[in-house]
């Protein structure tokens, strides 16, 4: 060998060369099984992916379901499909459906294209280090069959006694509220005076014509604004308080059960939702005159208002009482023709009232008659007033969720119903769905759990530590679109689909929903308030 070179300068030989490439795929494979295993050790120990098959958890997690658009006023909206299995080709919706907003039937046998459920990620173990809270949504094995996973929101813990009275859950005789985001996620719509009918003379609305629901008190003078139906217009003194109010009758009531996912079938019972929230955006055109809302839960009227010079306020009178004055603010003078959020909120027993970027609270108490004696047959009412020259406009209505308590007289479970409080021991957990009148969880569960090691040892509607396997973070695929392929050409392949397996192919690629609805791309909240 000469000076200065090496051995790299000499030509490898064709047995060398196969010893590299073997070393090269013996280095590859490697990777592949180590990349396996650590993806197989992730799966198993930190994060899962999951689909939800049902609609018990909606409409914070939606199953298989139809994504809906009201036909008369455009309102988006889902609405159970009835199966976990999601076919590729349109199908009829035998269940019906009503619209949260302006009351319409969807008449039944209207074909649409199905969707699959949310698709989620759930952190694994971090109940192994971490005690679940209070409102978290987990996952679990199912305490009646270990092999099959359920989600749900988990609303009590060891050593509490639960109770739901009126809708709302207590622990150990306190109302449990729910964080702001969480709260955010759980209203239910009622109405949204944005979306109006185009044809509000057909007779499917409420099994009439479909009519304004907020009306005039005699001799009120609002008005809807000629060139936009969507506005109300006020012009009065001052002083001269002018009303209108919702009429249940015109639109959709305050039902405990409606709930626009399921089918408006199951629309029963006389219990109504309390605990609501009216918003809207309020102009004032002059600097006097007030504006406000007037909410009613069972005998007790309670009211916000703002004037022009930014004094809020928040009143309560007892059966038609004078009003007695509970909490007040300056806030900022009102800005003259600007719209500015008007909100008012009476949940899990507390007013609160926001003009702008100003909050006003009052807490009325955490046990259970805090906010009255408790009638949940008692219809609330919605009334919106004001005075002097100003315009209204995105005016809505929601309804805080209700968790439902089956009936004693028809011989289902009825745990942590009014009259049977259920105290949970050491590692039980009590777990319910945030859709309560279509969910099978902790209230109406009667078989005792299968222990782990085959023995049927968990009481009846417990979820034991052991099978909790992890908490819901993040919807990471909602249901997508479809690449807008020409109509024409779908049901072409529909039709030849029948005849040759290609065709069947061809027809569920281009029905697949592969393009993700990034806008519902989700963190899932939980977490416990600090009064909870």
């Amino acid at each position: 060998m000469t000076p200065g070179t090496t051995d790299k300068s000499r030509p490898k030989k064709a047995g060398e060369k196969r010893k590299d490439r073997a070393a090269e795929i013996a280095n590859t494979f490697e990777w592949l099984i180590t990349a396996f295993m650590l993806a197989f050790v992730f799966r198993a120990f930190v994060m899962e992916a999951f689909r939800i098959p049902t609609g018990s958890m909606a409409d914070t997690l939606k199953g298989a379901h139809f994504q809906l658009a009201c036909p008369q006023c455009g309102y988006e909206y889902a609405c159970n499909l009835g199966s976990e299995l999601v076919p590729n080709h349109y199908v009829r919706i035998e269940s019906g459906s009503r619209c949260p907003s302006c009351g319409y039937f969807l008449p039944r046998g209207t074909i649409r294209l199905a969707a699959n459920g949310d698709r989620i990620l759930v952190l694994k173990c971090i109940y192994q280090f971490f005690e679940p809270k209070r409102w978290d949504v987990v996952v679990f094995k199912n305490p009646d069959e270990p092999g099959q996973n359920f989600i749900k929101r988990l609303v009590a813990r060891p050593g509490e006694e639960i109770v739901i009275i009126d809708g709302d859950i207590y622990i150990n005789g306190q109302i449990a509220r729910k964080p702001p985001k969480i709260q955010q996620e759980l209203w239910l719509p009622v109405y949204d005076n944005d979306y109006q009918p185009i044809r509000p003379e057909l007779g499917l609305f409420n099994d009439q014509k479909w009519k304004q629901p907020f009306q005039n008190t005699e001799g009120s003078k609002w008005v809807i604004n000629a060139n936009d139906p969507t506005i109300f217009e006020l012009e009065s003194d001052a002083y001269d308080i002018h009303v209108m109010y919702y009429d249940t009758t015109l639109g959709n009531d305050f039902g405990a059960m409606n709930c626009a996912y399921n089918p408006s079938g199951t629309y029963r019972g006389s219990s109504y939702c309390s605990d609501l929230m009216v918003r809207f955006y309020a102009n004032f055109r002059k600097s006097e005159g007030v504006v406000g809302i007037d909410l009613s839960k069972y005998e007790r009227h309670y009211k916000a208002q703002v004037d022009a010079a930014g004094n809020m306020t928040i009143a309560k009178s007892n059966n038609g009482a004078e009003w007695e004055e509970l909490a007040e603010k300056k806030s900022q003078r009102t800005v003259l023709n600007k719209p500015t959020l008007v909100k008012f909120v009476i949940v899990d027993h507390q007013l609160i009232f926001q003009c702008g970027d100003e909050n006003l609270t009052y807490d009325l108490g955490l046990e259970p008659e805090a906010a009255g004696r408790v009638n949940d047959n008692v219809e609330p009412e919605v009334r919106i007033f004001g005075s002097g020259k100003k315009t209204l406009s995105h005016v809505a209505i929601f309804r805080d969720i209700y968790y439902t308590t089956p009936p004693q007289d028809t011989g289902e479970p009825s745990f942590a119903s009014k009259d049977r409080p259920f105290k949970l021991e050491p590692n039980e957990y009590f777990v319910l769905g945030d859709n309560s009148p279509a969910s099978h969880d902790s209230r109406r569960w009667s078989n005792m759990g299968v222990g782990i090691n085959g023995k049927r040892v968990y009481r009846p509607g417990t979820v034991p530590h052991d099978y909790l396997v992890g908490k819901a973070v993040f919807v990471y695929w909602p249901s997508g679109y479809e690449f807008p392929w020409p109509q024409s050409l779908k049901t072409f392949l529909e039709k030849k689909s029948y005849q040759n397996r290609l065709s069947a192919i061809m027809y569920w690629a281009a029905t697949l929903r592969w393009i993700p609805n990034i806008g519902q791309m989700r963190f899932i909240y939980g977490g416990t308030s600090k009064n909870s």
